[in-house]
């Protein structure tokens, strides 16, 4: 396959179409969506006059659907902005326009008749290299294909993007039997390094892989709910993270998918299988009449879960499936989900709980047991191997394990035995597996046991693997807090993993160190992890203990030490190139700021947070962003100083967090020498190609300059600011006391709009303020408050 996606059509303008246009729009990509005509005008289309002829009555389903994205939650889009890259039209009147696109997806109702309508329609008006695909999420895609010619089938696949699709990594491609194996390719590629996305390649079965597994799965636990007498609340006690899911564990899961969803996907497998598993994938009775009732999710208000308000405020309260009445919430708690909690690993805590003899430990096994033998037995039917059935399971549900990983965690000899001990089939590969003295599915991360040998995982090589290389003694020096890593070529990383990967003095040591060695024998050094978050900021609750001990001479020397290390990412003389992804907040951003170049993956959510704990930024974020925000000002612009003071200072006051990386580009945080990363596994690559570029070129750190500052005519606007918010009841008394510390700051104190200053200067400022406001017994009530709460106090 030669050439690019540039161009898309998607048919079929329903939030999961319009979410897929937004999804292409974000990546760069020009989309057509069209839906079908309207056959009424609206009451308001009737006011205006309009005809059933007129244009906007004729596009009315596709333009709505991309008016709804602008308020969507969360937003499909990683910008407003990129909503002009998606042009609205109809399925009669555009049809012709199919010849313009690339890739024309089909995203129409769930059946098959009207599908193959549609595609006979697209065959008519698609260029010959066009690529097709249906985004069905399990009609047979040979089934939808007869009839049509050789040549577009051979151009024809599904790709089944899971909800929603700018969040959400699993990506399921599944050929047809005429599909170009070229096409293939490109399209695993293309979605990979393109998209972003976790590629599996599924077979063409019902569900294909994720909702094969995934809807058995939460079936079978509906049914151990209903044996063994449990709660709703006491079931997604036990099925979250305490084994390695998502918070929402089983039936707030559903209440998010939405219980019609889920019902639709379980009839589409139990149309099509036969016997035991006919009776699995048919819902009891309870969950139809929830549908029947309205009773879906989220969507509908209520669902397994109703919030309620009481006497203490907002309440989550459970459905009884028996009574139809909602009640308190409950969880199961018992010895081994207490030690399970305390365990240190998820291997530690599976083994707690799967061989504990107690409710819990039955229940959990109960629910595990059947979806480990009926990924084993569906393997080879739904899944090229069972790397596949992992990643699909993790990518598109979120476990931190797949069913495979999750035996090996377990022991899959010792549940083996206690499976057939319990009267199970076990799938005639796994004991042969076990008989030749193969005791895991995984001889490690990469290799997979398939066919009586283990094979290698196809892994793209823009994904580097910080645990690997440290397993491979590729670590340079290390402490507590951070790890600096030689990642080949030359280059350096300094990974994080301190807790939550918060900036101590661990941290700053080992950024000042990791210079002093890239200064030495590297070309440049990559700041990056593969944590959940790139960094939440600084040690927060080292602050407040000194802070409530009154030692503020120690204070003070973290703080300077702080600036001290930002300085160094500044002006070190080999370039030092953030990565950032997920949280990058406070002292995260810090980090970014004055790094020579940030690679930031799309999910990036950045910004200077510290107003909400009482604080300002003190490691030099103010400077920075301040900077960045004048940096191509003419020197003579004096009089834009003061709209670029005002605009960093809205953004830290209020504490604006980027909800991605092309919102943290417009909030100034990422500028032209800074580029954002679809696909978050990439981002460490990335870094490390800008590093090297940079260092090739012939790199010189940034020169020392004065910096032109606002002076006391913008310290005195930016308070006005601050006062009228107060006046109208908008923020605290003590809200406004850290907002004057910030606008003397970020104006440069009380000298004239336009003077000249030094950047020292302008962080001893911030050193000054960040240490008077940590004095404040509110803003030591604030910390406390997200310390302990996890959310902002205002005081």
């Amino acid at each position: 396959m030669k050439g690019s996606i540039n161009t898309a059509a998607v048919l079929g303008s329903g939030v999961m179409g319009a979410s897929i246009a937004a999804h292409l729009a974000n990546v760069g990509i020009s989309v057509l969506l069209l839906d079908i005509v309207p056959k009424e005008r609206t009451d308001e289309e009737k006011a205006k006059g309009f005809t059933l002829e007129n244009k906007k009555v004729r596009n009315r389903l596709s333009e709505q659907s991309l008016k709804k994205l602008k308020k969507q939650k969360p937003a499909p889009l990683t910008t407003k902005t990129n909503l002009s890259r998606i042009e609205a039209g109809n399925l009669e009147d555009d049809l012709h326009r199919l010849h313009e696109a690339d890739w024309i997806i089909e995203v129409v109702v769930e059946n098959i008749e009207v599908k193959r309508e549609i595609l006979e329609k697209v065959e008519a008006y698609r260029q010959p290299h066009a690529i097709v695909s249906s985004n069905t999420s399990g009609i047979s895609i040979n089934a939808m294909v007869q009839g049509r010619s050789e040549e577009f089938r051979s151009h024809f696949l599904g790709t089944h993007f899971f909800n929603p699709p700018r969040y959400l990594k699993l990506l399921e491609i599944i050929p047809n039997k005429k599909t170009d194996p070229e096409i293939l390719e490109f399209m695993k590629k293309f979605s990979e390094d393109t998209l972003g996305k976790g590629v599996v390649e599924a077979k063409d079965t019902p569900n294909f892989i994720g909702n094969r597994i995934g809807t058995y799965g939460l079936l079978v636990t509906v049914r151990k709910m209903m044996e063994g007498g449990w709660s709703v609340g006491e079931i997604d006690s036990v099925t979250g993270p305490v084994i390695g899911r998502p918070k929402s564990a089983t039936f707030r899961t559903l209440d998010v998918v939405g219980l019609d969803t889920f019902l639709h996907v379980a009839k589409n497998v139990y149309d099509q299988v036969e016997g035991e598993e006919k009776e699995i994938f048919d819902p009891p009775a309870f969950m139809k009449k929830m549908a029947d009732k309205g009773w879906i999710g989220s969507k509908a208000g209520q669902g397994f879960y109703k919030k309620q308000k009481g006497e203490k405020g907002t309440e989550i309260l459970e459905l009884n499936p028996k009574t139809f009445e909602y009640e308190t919430r409950k969880r199961i708690k018992t010895a081994s989900t207490e030690q399970a909690k305390q365990a240190k690993t998820l291997n530690d805590k599976l083994k707690v709980l799967v061989y504990a003899d107690d409710e819990a430990g039955k229940l959990v096994w109960n629910i595990m047991k059947p979806v480990l033998l009926y990924s084993a037995e569906k393997s080879s039917e739904i899944a090229n191997n069972i790397a596949a059935i992992d990643e699909a399971i993790k990518w598109g549900f979120g476990w931190e394990m797949g069913p495979f990983e999750t035996w090996d965690a377990i022991g899959v000899e010792t549940s083996v035995e206690r499976m057939e001990t319990e009267g199970e089939n076990v799938p005639s590969w796994v004991k042969r597996m076990l008989e030749r003295g193969v005791h895991t599915f995984y001889k490690n991360p990469e290799e997979f046991y398939h066919n009586g040998e283990y094979r290698k995982k196809d892994i793209n090589k823009k994904e580097i693997n910080l645990q690997k290389l440290k397993n491979n003694n590729a670590v340079i020096r290390k402490n507590a807090g951070a790890s600096l890593i030689d990642i080949g070529d030359d280059i350096a990383c300094l990974e994080f993993h301190s807790p939550n990967n918060s900036i101590g003095l661990d941290v700053l040591q080992m950024i000042n160190q990791s210079i002093d060695e890239v200064e030495k024998n590297f070309k440049g050094l990559v700041i990056g992890n593969q944590g959940k978050n790139f960094c939440v900021g600084a040690n927060l609750m080292m602050i407040l203990m000194e802070a409530q001990d009154a030692n503020f001479i120690e204070i003070d020397m973290v703080v300077r030490q702080f600036q001290l290390a930002m300085s160094n990412i500044k002006y070190a003389k080999r370039p030092v190139v953030a990565a950032p992804h997920g949280m990058s907040l406070g002292g995260g951003a810090e980090i970014c700021l004055p790094s020579a170049s940030v690679q930031a993956a799309s999910e990036t959510y950045m910004g200077l947070v510290e107003t909400g704990v009482g604080l300002i930024p003190g490691g030099g974020g103010n400077k920075e962003l301040y900077l960045r925000h004048i940096e191509n000002l003419p020197q003579d612009e004096s009089a834009k100083l003061m709209d670029a003071a005002n605009k960093v200072f809205e953004k830290i006051a209020m504490a604006k967090v980027s909800t991605s990386a092309d919102e943290a580009r417009d909030n100034g945080f990422l500028s032209d020498r800074d580029d954002i990363i679809v696909n978050g596994d990439h981002t460490i690559y990335y870094a490390k190609q800008q590093a090297i570029h940079l260092y090739e070129k012939g790199y010189v750190p940034p020169q020392r300059k004065k910096v032109p500052v606002a002076g006391e005519t913008g310290y005195a606007a930016m308070k006005l600011g601050a006062k009228t918010f107060q006046f109208g009841g908008m923020v605290s008394l003590h809200d406004v006391k850290i907002a004057e510390k910030l606008a003397f700051v970020l104006a440069g104190g009380r000298v004239p709009k336009g003077t000249l200053v030094d950047e020292q200067y302008l962080l001893d400022l911030e050193r000054e303020a960040f240490l008077s406001l940590v004095g404040e017994p509110k803003s030591q009530q604030r910390m406390q408050h997200m310390l302990t709460k996890g959310k902002p106090l205002r005081n």
